[in-house]
């Protein structure tokens, strides 16, 4: 059995005397972005919703989102509209 001084002096075992590293910022930044891209889903999936009650459907590119009608047409004939701009066009139908 080793002698440690620290624990016979009331002090604590080497093995914990460190200080908890600051956390790093790498770390928080995945979380500042996966809660962002969990927000942007629960919106986009919420838009959907309201999209299909309104008889349109919610579509996605890579230029941006359009909605579509029964007929396939387009609403406002674009396809590159933001969710803010899909929220305001569901809102003004509603």
């Amino acid at each position: 059995m080793s002698y440690d001084r620290s624990r016979s002096e009331g002090g604590l075992p080497r093995s914990n005397r460190r200080s908890p590293r600051p956390p790093d910022t790498s770390d928080k930044e995945e979380g500042r972005k996966a809660s962002e891209a969990m927000t942007r889903k629960l919106r986009q999936n919420d838009l959907q919703r309201r999209a299909r009650r309104s008889g349109l459907e919610l579509r996605h590119s890579a230029y941006g989102y359009s909605l579509v009608d029964g007929s396939r047409n387009r609403v406002d004939g674009r396809n590159d509209l933001t969710l803010d701009e899909v929220d305001a066009i569901l809102a003004g139908r509603g």
